[in-house]
Parts: structure tokens; sequence; C-alpha cells
């Protein structure tokens, strides 16, 4: 049985992807913060990446797949993939899956991006996840998975929970007019991954919606699926024209059950 360790286990994406993996697989995550309910679960670890080194625990635990779904101080998230790698090339079956961001082409506006694109980004977030990928990149293909995600949203997700109390509260929310988005969700974005682990794919893949949206029609169409048809919303504007943060799939798509549309993102942020 494959052993997984899954970064930040208990952050909303981690523990999302702990609890799609750990009836399938010998499904390990770590923690941060004491926490009750991890501490009684020994399959669940506390680790500070700004005070340890990730070595020890990998070198414990041997797992065969890492998901990295840090967060937390950039250079200390930098130097904890290093490590990862150092552990990559000295274990022949172990595999790194990297969970980054659209915010790699956030200085590209004209268009959506695509899994081979140029990555360039004017972000200081944006180029700490280039930073991380562009050292996967140069280990041979079986040692990797880049895959990038756009706003993931469901009912349970930081988004939706902060959309319901700004409308709970009539508190204006803020939209980007003049932007254009893909969108995921953690149930479908938790099935991706696992069919990735299972088919043992590798390269990079692109977990967002096949159809783009103005930001602002999507914030609408969440907050009307909700129950509310008048929300509040604030108009941003950063540029006069369009542009473009999405990562659209196309070289490498995942079978048709686990393509995403728009439609199905907003549908999502209902059901529990």
């Amino acid at each position: 049985m494959k052993r997984i360790l899954i970064l930040g286990g208990s952050g909303f994406i981690g523990n999302a992807l702990y609890k799609e993996l750990y009836p399938y697989f010998d499904t390990h995550a770590t923690y941060h913060t004491d926490n009750a309910f991890f501490e009684k679960n020994q399959k669940f670890h506390q680790f500070d990446l700004e005070r340890e080194s990730i070595s020890i625990l990998l070198e414990n635990l041997q797992p065969n797949i890492i998901v990295s779904a840090l967060r937390g101080n950039f250079l200390a998230q930098v130097h904890t993939h290093f490590e990862i790698i150092d552990y990559l090339l000295k274990n022949k079956n172990s595999k790194l899956i990297f969970l980054s961001s659209a915010n790699v082409f956030d200085a590209f506006t004209n268009y959506p991006s695509y899994e081979y694109d140029k990555t360039l980004s004017q972000s200081v977030y944006g180029r700490f996840k280039i930073k991380i990928e562009n050292a996967l990149l140069r280990l041979p293909n079986n040692k990797y998975v880049i895959a990038r995600l756009p706003m993931v949203f469901g009912a349970n997700s930081p988004r939706v929970t902060e959309i319901k109390r700004q409308l709970q509260e009539q508190e204006a929310i803020e939209v980007f007019s003049n932007v254009v988005v893909n969108a995921t969700y953690e149930a479908k974005m938790t099935q991706q991954l696992h069919y990735i682990i299972n088919r043992n794919k590798q390269g990079v893949f692109h977990l967002g919606s096949n159809d783009l949206i103005h930001h602002n029609d999507l914030v609408a169409e969440i907050c009307e699926t909700l129950g509310e048809k008048k929300p509040l919303l604030k108009n941003v504007y950063d540029s006069n024209f369009d542009r473009f943060l999405a990562v659209i799939p196309k070289d490498n798509l995942l079978p048709k059950n686990l393509q995403i549309s728009i439609q199905e993102v907003v549908a999502s942020t209902l059901v529990s």
C-alpha cells in the first residue's frame, strides 16, 4: 500500500485531501497549531516549518508520495521543499505533488494560461511558487507533479464562509469586474488528485474549470445560489481592460468525469 504524507493536513485543502485518501492509502498528515483532535490521531504529526526540519519526519515515515499543501512563511517553505527534493533524490520510490497556484502567471494578463506556458509573476506569492516549481522541473519527470489551482470554493471553504458572513452582515463584497477567472471546488479537486495518485501520473496539471467567467459574475452567481439575488457588491478596477488569471487544462486532460465547469463550482457552494 502506498504511504502518503500530506504537508498542511490541518488546512482546508490538506484536510479535505486527507479525508479523500485515508480510506484507500496509508495516509499521514502534518498539523502546526496545538489541536486535541489531531494530537489523538496517530496519523497526524505536529510540524513547525519555521523551527523544524522536515527531513526527520520523512526519514521516519518513508512516504512514497508527499503532497505539499503547506502555508506559512515563504522562505521557510522554500527551505522545506529543498529538503524534500533531497529526500526524493535519495529515495527511488518517492514523488512530490506540489499544489501551486494560478498566481505563477499573474504577470500575463491578455490570455488564460496552459500547463506548459512560461511562468512569470509580479506578486511575491507567485514568485515564491515559481521558485519551487523551477526546482521541481529540474528533477526527473517521475519525481513530481505540479498541480496548479485557481480559486477553490465549496460549501465549507474559507471563501464561501466569508461570503456567507458578508451577506448576513450586509457588508459589501469586493469583486474584480475586469478579471476573468476559472475556479474549482474542494470535492472535485480531491478526486482529481486521487486519480493522479492512483494512475501514477507525472508532469504539470491545471485543476481548474474548462470555462471562464468574470470574477464579479462568479460571486454574484454564488450569492444567488446562497439565496441572495441582490448582494451588495463593491467593484474594484485595477485596469481599464479585461485581464485573465486562469489556469486552463489543455495538455494533461483528466477523464470527462473529473473535468469541471463553472456551474458545478457555483452549485458546490450549497452542498455541504
